[in-house]
């Protein structure tokens, strides 16, 4: 059976990078739906909003006051969900309350900061230009090697979640880092099929799966010299998009000067479509995936970020993870190919830009 033909009715496909599968059922894509409906995301409207408590010069709500900053702003964040330790070099402590490992607990430490991206209260990566985008990525590059380069760090995770939607408490354009001393879940998953690939097949699993995409071109959104945009094969959210470096390079810390703004480019062109499929401030969880900074070689890493957009048919009607996904597995509706078609085939200009020409 061809793909087309056998894309066409139910099927499950595999993540080689966490070991996982989706439920694919194109057919329910046009069931009717009654359920809730979220009231559309409208954006800020003003520069500078003096009871944000992340815009320049206002206090925060922890009672530290932020600076008169003009670009990117880092802070620590005033209510970390890590912990530096005690001792710089003390590791993890293990307690198991059953003897028998089913009541285990560990000692968990590390940092917590916010990055605000811009002064301007109203933007987003979206409408930001591409040199103060660029800034951002500098940013994150820096971070990921100073705060890495901490004894008792083994990962740092750099995030942005965008819109309420996504529950994102303040809407100043901003992202945060949480640097753990072990290797969480999701990367740790990630880290072990790559290696377990890189150990059968000598070659890096993301590079070999960027030139089949590049092949098949169905699921590709856009590209520029430096990085690619598209909806993975195993895609689990309606307009999930994954970027992938174009060469293997493991982490933000070792971009160049020219990755960096092509980064920044790759953003510019993703985030304006995703405004641009429903016309709103697109809400999305975004994420890098990088090596550790635990001290260890890892040539298996490929420098990659995910998106995960909430919404699937309008800015009112979102994917919820209910029912069979909790209990069973996740399932998509619409096919990673009809997705990355819809993105790719919208305007790379945003739409409040065409509005005002």
């Amino acid at each position: 059976m061809e793909a087309g033909n056998f894309y066409q009715n139910p099927h499950r496909r595999f993540n080689p990078l966490t070991g996982d599968w989706v439920l694919v059922s194109p057919h329910r894509a046009e069931r009717p739906w009654s359920g809730q409906l979220e009231v559309a995301a409208s954006g800020a409207a003003l520069t500078y909003d003096p009871n944000c408590y992340l815009c320049p010069g206002n206090e925060r709500a922890g009672g530290a006051r932020n600076s008169q900053y003009q670009s990117t702003f880092v802070f620590s964040n005033d209510f970390a969900a890590l912990k530096p330790p005690e001792l710089e070099k003390a590791r993890p402590s293990r307690q198991d309350e059953s003897g028998r490992g089913l009541l285990l607990s560990e000692s968990e430490a590390g940092i917590c900061k916010v990055i605000c991206f811009s002064p301007r209260h109203e933007m987003t990566l979206a409408r930001m230009t591409i040199p103060e985008i660029t800034r951002v990525v500098e940013t994150w590059a820096e971070q990921y090697s100073a705060i890495g380069s901490l004894p008792y760090i083994q990962y740092v995770q750099i995030f942005e979640n965008r819109g309420e939607m996504m529950g994102c408490s303040n809407a100043h354009p901003h992202g945060q880092i949480w640097a753990n001393q072990t290797i969480p879940n999701e990367p740790r998953k990630e880290q072990q099929a790559q290696k377990a690939y890189l150990q059968k097949n000598r070659a890096c699993l993301l590079c070999d799966y960027l030139q089949m995409e590049a092949q098949a071109e169905t699921r590709m959104i856009v590209e520029n010299a430096h990085f690619t945009a598209l909806v993975p094969f195993w895609a689990v959210w309606p307009f999930e998009v994954m970027l992938l470096s174009k060469v293997h390079v493991g982490n933000l810390g070792s971009l160049d000067a020219a990755m960096r703004t092509g980064l920044a480019d790759i953003f510019k062109q993703l985030t304006t479509r995703y405004d641009n499929l429903f016309e709103i401030s697109f809400p999305y969880s975004m994420g890098f995936h990088q090596s550790p900074t635990d001290e260890e070689s890892h040539p298996e890493w490929h420098l990659h970020a995910h998106f995960y957009p909430p919404l699937l048919r309008s800015s009112m009607v979102r994917k919820f993870m209910v029912g069979y996904e909790m209990m069973a597995s996740p399932q998509r509706d619409i096919t990673p190919e009809a997705a990355a078609a819809t993105l790719r085939n919208l305007s790379g200009i945003h739409y409040s830009e065409r509005r005002q020409r």
